[in-house]
This record gives structure tokens, sequence and C-alpha cells, in this order.
């Protein structure tokens, strides 16, 4: 099969979120379909500002075909259109500039998409919220895919979505929760779907010990990998962190990794180490007591599935229902949705090896069980072979 690949960046340099669950799946498809990836020229998700050259590159042995972005996002601007979209009464004319703003606003990309319709057998579009994704699949109804990794924001509940996602040939789910979310919001019961996630790259041998030598640490510490942000719950973890570490007197520090966009406060137990590469961010994983997760938002979390790939359990924010829904289907992490809950929960893996020996296990099965290559590349296959025969008429 031919198979087109669209999402709103793509690189080896875009190292989270679903840019780097659509690159994972691109280069698994690739291994035995003809895949194409079509994107953008941006590598900035706030401005979506042209960065790479136009045309056609490779990236890991896949063809990438990027176009320009025709208006560069203002924040500013658009954070007041969405502050309007997301609180206010509003027309559907309205969220349409909302999803114009939201971008990347990209017309060039949708044009080759239905100039070149016939020449891909299906065309799988990444995150439902963004330009390409909403107008691509307009453009190819009969051959499209989504994978929606929606969340359960503002976005999700506008009126344009509603039809949107009734009118795709399937739909690839993260998680059941996403898939709840979606048929209450849309009705789209019909639309064959199928729950897959997706895999992760874990390196086949990590050293354990590089991460504390490389950076001189000698303390036992829980670990943040992600974007540092409000929306990540990382404000609200710091709080809760800073307020156990002078309750308890505990000697457990907190170390995070990613970029920051918010402020990290001075606090001797909390330690910033910026983005690092992956030989690094596995082995500080491997090194820590547990993965801390205090995200709202949430379609899945590769970062979770990492940790538990490795044997880790996590602790999760309960008031995301995708990360409390996976703490409960593997038995492998603790949720909270309060200070006294997070204080309990923690003090609870902290203070038992052997609860956290036996969480990080449950971890490592569930992991394999539902998310090794095998099992992910078969989901897709089905998805492909439903959306090639089913009976289901599109708009």
């Amino acid at each position: 099969m031919k198979i087109a690949l669209i999402v709103q960046r793509y690189g080896m340099e875009i190292n989270g979120g679903a840019e780097l669950h659509a690159r994972y799946v691109a280069e698994m498809l690739g291994k035995r379909h003809k895949v194409e990836v079509l994107t953008t020229r941006a590598l900035d998700y706030i401005t979506w500002a042209n960065h790479y050259p136009a045309g056609t590159s490779l990236v890991n042995g896949l063809i990438v075909r990027r176009f320009g972005v025709k208006r560069k996002r203002d924040p500013i601007r658009f954070g007041k259109i969405q502050q309007n979209i997301f609180y206010h009464p509003h027309t559907a004319a309205e969220e349409l500039l909302w999803l114009q703003e939201e971008g990347p606003f990209c017309p060039s990309l949708i044009e080759y998409i239905k100039k070149n319709k016939d020449i891909f057998d299906f065309f799988v579009f990444f995150s439902y919220r963004y330009y390409q994704s909403y107008h691509g699949v307009y453009a190819v109804p009969e051959k499209s895919i989504v994978v929606p990794t929606a969340e359960h924001d503002g976005a999700v509940e506008l009126s344009i979505f509603k039809e949107f996602f009734k009118s795709p040939r399937a739909i690839v789910y993260n998680s059941y929760e996403e898939k709840r979310l979606i048929h209450a919001m849309s009705g789209n019961y019909e639309v064959p779907a199928e729950i897959v996630g997706i895999g992760s790259m874990i390196p086949g041998w990590i050293r354990k010990e590089r991460f504390k030598e490389k950076y001189a640490i000698d303390f036992p510490y829980i670990i943040y990998v992600g974007r540092i942000d409000e929306n990540k719950g990382c404000k609200e973890l710091f709080e809760l962190f800073i307020r156990y570490s002078a309750e308890t007197g505990k000697s457990i520090h907190l170390i995070l990794i990613g970029t920051s966009v918010i402020e990290i406060p001075a606090h001797k137990n909390i330690h910033h180490f910026g983005f690092l590469p992956d030989e690094d961010k596995f082995s500080a994983l491997a090194s820590s007591e547990l993965l801390i997760m205090p995200s709202f938002y949430e379609s899945l979390s590769m970062v979770l599935l990492e940790a538990w790939a490795m044997e880790k359990p996590a602790l999760a924010n309960g008031r995301c229902n995708v990360l409390k829904g996976q703490c409960i289907r593997s038995n492998a992490g603790l949720y909270y949705t309060n200070y006294k809950e997070f204080k309990e929960a923690l003090t609870c893996l902290l203070d038992n090896q052997d609860i956290r020996n036996t969480m990080g296990l449950n971890g490592a099965e569930f992991y394999k069980r539902n998310y090794s290559w095998e099992i992910i590349e078969q989901k897709y296959n089905r998805i492909f072979s439903m959306a090639a025969y089913n009976k289901y008429s599109t708009r």
C-alpha cells in the first residue's frame, strides 16, 4: 500500500507529543508499506514559522514533503480568539477562524492532497485540532484515517468537530477514555475504530549508572519528563512537592527533564536538566524511584509507557481520566486529586520498595501486552483492512 501520513511538524529534532508519535508510526509502517510524510516547514509550535527548506527530503529513510506556512501565528491574537471560543458564546464561523489561527495555516498542503488523492491508498492524519487535519479529512474522507490525540480540553467541545469525527473512513484512538470522549461529543459510533496507542524506541541496553555518574547525582529522586508547562500540571506539581518536602522532611529530590516554558522554583531539591539525549533520559528514568505525571490533559502519555517498559511505577494526576484509567488497567501506578492524596500515595511508594518493584513489573507486562511494536502493527493492519472493506458511508 501507499500511505500518506500528515502531521503539523516532523523531524528528528521534535522529540515529544503527537509529532514523535507520528514519526514512530511512519517509520513502523514504512517497513512494510510505501510511506510518504506530508507536513509543514515549521519547527516552532508557537508561531509555526517556516524553518525547514521547502520540498522533499529523507528523514530516517522516509520521503518527507514539506509545505510552507502561509502566515505565522500571532500568539497574543490567537490567545484572545481562543479565550472567546472556549469560554463565550460564538458561531461556527468563529470556530473556523479559530482553526485557521490555530494553524499551521498551510493551504498548499491541502491542495497537494486534493490533486494527489488517487496515488495514495490511505491518508493518515495526526491530531484532529489542527488546520491540516480538519481540511485534509474533508478533502479525502473516503481515504482518511484519523489519529485524534484528543484531550479533554476546550477544543474537543467545538461544534465543527462533531461532524468532523463522523467523516473519516476509520479512527485510531489512543485510549478507552479518548474513544468515550469523542463518542460522547460527536456520536460517531458507526465509524470503524481501533484502540491502538503507540510503542516507543526503548534502548535494548541501558546503563543505569550513566546519568548519576555524568551529572554527579548522589541522592534518590522522582522524575518528570516532558514540557515543563502549567498545562502539563507542572506548576501544581511544584507546589505539591515543596509542601511535601517541608511537611515530611524526606530527602527525596525532583528531577525535571525537558524544555521549560514556566519559571521553575528555586528549591534545593528541585533540579532542572533541560532537554537530554535519549541515552541520558532513559538512564535517568532507570535510576529514578518512580515517574511523576502531573498533567491535566493527555490522550495517552508516551513517557508513562516508557517508564512502565523500564519497570518503573508511576504517580499520576487522577483528574486526567486517561492517566487514571491507565494506572488502574495496568496496576502499575497510583494517582492523586489533591495534596492529601499526593502525600499518601508518594509516601506509600517511597517507603515500600516491594510495592514499587511489583508495580514496575506490572507496568512492564502491561506495556508488552498492549504496546509492543508487533501489537501496534497488527492493530494498524486491522484498521487498514476495516477501512478498505467496511460499508460505512462518509460524507
